[in-house]
């Protein structure tokens, strides 16, 4: 028998589909032109724009800053004591002073100078007027009008350079009109001058006067002393020991020759006549010189009030009564020389070079800062380039 066959009905057709519209397909650049915006893009913002708008501050904004120049050494008389050649020459040749000349250097950039300055030119009033630029105006940008912010701005204008071998100062002061700072550059070498008058008066002063101190000293120890062996001689009844005892020794030699002289002639009476009636007479005169003698040396060496007791404390006073004397004469030439010396031994501030008017503003250099803001942008723009070229690397 055979199976019956299963009849599967057709499926009805499908209903016909709408055609949908096709989107345009956007093309994606080519990555190395991707790569070639963005170094545009970095060119402009890192060269382009910088050196545009340092065309615009240099060309149109910046103010002209003009420079007013001097030269001055600061010199004194010779300090060592040289020989030979040196010393005949001490009198009129001038070394140099360190020292002295970098004193000046910093009262010239003090506060203090800054405030005569402000009393006698009004240097704020100058470096704050509306005709300079904004970048180069007191107080600037972040508007500080303290004396500290002023003071800084002040150091900022004025610059002094030190030639070490020359000792030449070179004093530049940067104003806005030529003769602002012509007149500030000559205000600060009078302040300088001064300053050096005063550090001669007080060096000086203080020479001299510690010269004369040191006299006084010495003359109250030498009338002190004179004073003293005075009192001594008056008390003592003795006004040199040593030159009385010579005198006395000398009379106690006269009367032993004397006694030597009797007791002969009275040996020889008494061995060629004893009855002689001179023999009593002698033996007088002998006892009489021996005491003579023994009061003479008594008074000499004895114990009491003798000169011999009295000749060591004389001695001491005239030792410090001689000592007081040297020292006194030494004091004394020390004020003559003292004096010698602050006559001749002064600080010269010489100017060299007078401040200069300007004519022409030096400053800013307009070129050369373009061009260096060119520069610098450059550099940048190349390791900015070479940044992302290595991303770019990394990145493929």
């Amino acid at each position: 028998m055979t199976s019956p066959v299963e009849v599967v009905p057709a499926s009805p057709p499908a209903p016909p589909t709408a055609a949908l519209p096709t989107l345009p397909q956007v093309q994606e650049p080519p990555p190395k032109r991707r790569w070639i915006t963005r170094l545009d893009a970095v060119f402009c913002v890192t060269v382009l724009l910088p050196t545009l708008l340092a065309a615009l501050y240099f060309g149109v904004i910046a103010s002209d800053r003009y420079i007013s120049e001097s030269r001055f050494v600061v010199r004194n008389p010779q300090r060592a004591n040289p020989t030979g050649l040196g010393a005949l020459l001490q009198g009129t040749v001038f070394s140099r002073s360190q020292d002295d000349t970098y004193s000046v250097h910093d009262f010239i950039k003090s506060r203090d100078a800054l405030l005569e300055l402000e009393g006698k030119l009004g240097m704020r009033s100058r470096y704050a007027d509306q005709t300079i630029d904004i970048f180069n105006r007191f107080p600037g940008l972040d508007g500080d009008a303290s004396f500290e912010a002023f003071h800084r701005y002040y150091q900022n204008h004025v610059l002094i350079e030190y030639d070490t071998v020359s000792s030449i100062s070179t004093l530049k002061v940067r104003a806005y009109t030529a003769q602002d700072a012509q007149r500030i550059n000559d205000l600060l070498l009078q302040m300088g001058e001064r300053l050096v008058n005063n550090l001669n008066t007080r060096s000086r002063q203080d020479l001299i006067q510690t010269a004369e101190s040191e006299v006084r000293t010495a003359e109250a120890k030498a009338a002190a002393a004179a004073k003293a062996l005075s009192s001594f001689r008056s008390g003592r009844s003795v006004f040199d020991p040593t030159a009385q005892s010579a005198l006395q020794l000398q009379t106690v030699v006269r009367l032993q020759d004397e006694l030597i002289a009797a007791e002969a002639q009275l040996a020889q009476l008494r061995r060629v006549s004893p009855d002689n009636p001179q023999v009593p007479y002698l033996a007088t005169q002998i006892a009489s010189l021996k005491r003579t003698i023994e009061t003479e040396n008594a008074k000499v060496l004895g114990q009491g009030g003798s000169l011999a007791t009295k000749s060591p404390e004389f001695d001491r006073l005239v030792l410090e009564r001689g000592f007081a004397e040297r020292q006194l004469s030494a004091a004394l030439a020390a004020l003559d020389s003292a004096r010698n010396e602050a006559a001749r031994k002064q600080l010269y501030l010489e100017r060299l070079v007078q401040p200069n008017l300007p004519d022409v503003a030096v400053e800013p250099r307009r070129s050369r800062g373009v061009l260096m803001v060119l520069a610098i942008g450059l550099v940048v723009w190349g390791v900015a380039s070479l940044v992302l070229a290595s991303v770019r690397e990394h990145s493929d």
